[in-house]
């Protein structure tokens, strides 16, 4: 009993000491990729569709309602004069994104729609990327502070949660089905289903129809994981950056060149990663322009 005693003793202790020397390289890497969800644990050991990670909902709504919010800013301050640096600017996207889809999309018609989506998507998903530049700690901190829990959890960008790529690439999933029929007809659709892309005959029906649900699988996974992996990625750098400058502290000159390190790393990744938040939004919105431009096609 003694032994057991001394023994919680001793563990007692051991966790004080890491408390007072705060958490390690992996605590903080695993602390930060936590989701704030609604069971209100760290994790899960199971896959449970009940789950809801808050923090993914909330900031994903926010970036949205702010792209909602500067696109009706421009369509409220334009003017048919000489263009402002503001309206200028959301003036180039617009061509930009018309131009793209004018490219892909034949119909004028499906364009009046396709297009504004477009560009809505390109910008809510800038926003939603642009959020890991913010200090990695900054906004975790400020929300344990309004929480009162030194473990609460915060992520800040919605992209890279697979949840919520996965649910973007699903929309765009619908789009397709929704052009497929609106296009084709319903009749036309379930013809094409099952006659391509091998031909029509009732030997081929199965492997034609299995064929076309791992086209349209497969669009929309790697439609969602390619946002997913490079956005992930780039936080997950943004953290092990945060950890060198967290060793300055360090004994001799080691301390010292962590910090610089991280102050020189930091800068260089944060712009390298511009071109990575531009370069992941444009993709994401030109592979559903594609999708949806494939959806007027026949086989």
């Amino acid at each position: 009993m003694s032994n057991l005693t001394e023994a919680a003793a001793n563990a007692a202790e051991h966790a004080e000491a890491a408390a007072a020397h705060g958490p390690s390289a992996g605590e903080y890497i695993v602390h930060h990729l936590t989701h704030f969800n609604t069971t209100g644990h760290a994790q899960t050991s199971i896959i449970d569709f009940s789950v809801i990670n808050v923090d993914t909902l909330v900031w994903s709504i926010a970036t949205g309602l702010l792209t909602i919010l500067i696109l009706a800013l421009a369509t409220r301050r334009a003017t048919s004069g000489v263009p402002g640096r503001f309206q200028g600017f959301i003036e180039l996207l617009v061509e930009m994104v018309a131009d793209q889809a004018k490219g892909i999309i034949h119909s004028e018609e499906s364009r009046k729609y396709v297009a504004p989506m477009a560009l809505t998507v390109f910008v809510w998903v800038f926003l939603m990327n642009a959020m890991d530049f913010f200090p990695v700690d900054l906004i975790p901190a400020i929300w344990q502070g309004v929480s009162g829990d030194h473990h609460a959890y915060m992520r800040v960008v919605p992209t890279a949660d697979l949840n919520a790529t996965l649910g973007m690439s699903l929309g765009v999933l619908l789009l397709c089905l929704y052009y497929n029929i609106k296009i084709k007809g319903a009749g036309g659709w379930i013809h094409e289903l099952f006659t391509a892309p091998f031909g029509s005959h009732p030997v081929l029906y199965p492997v034609n129809f299995a064929m076309q649900l791992i086209e349209f699988a497969a669009k929309t996974i790697s439609h969602g994981m390619r946002l997913f992996g490079n956005m992930y990625a780039g936080e997950l750098v943004f953290m092990l950056i945060a950890l060198m400058g967290a060793a300055w502290g360090a004994s001799g000159a080691t301390g010292p060149l962590l910090f610089l390190g991280h102050v020189l790393a930091g800068s260089v990744w944060a712009i390298f990663h511009i071109l990575i938040v531009v370069l992941q939004a444009f993709i994401f919105m030109m592979l559903a322009l594609v999708y949806i431009g494939q959806a007027h096609e026949g086989h």
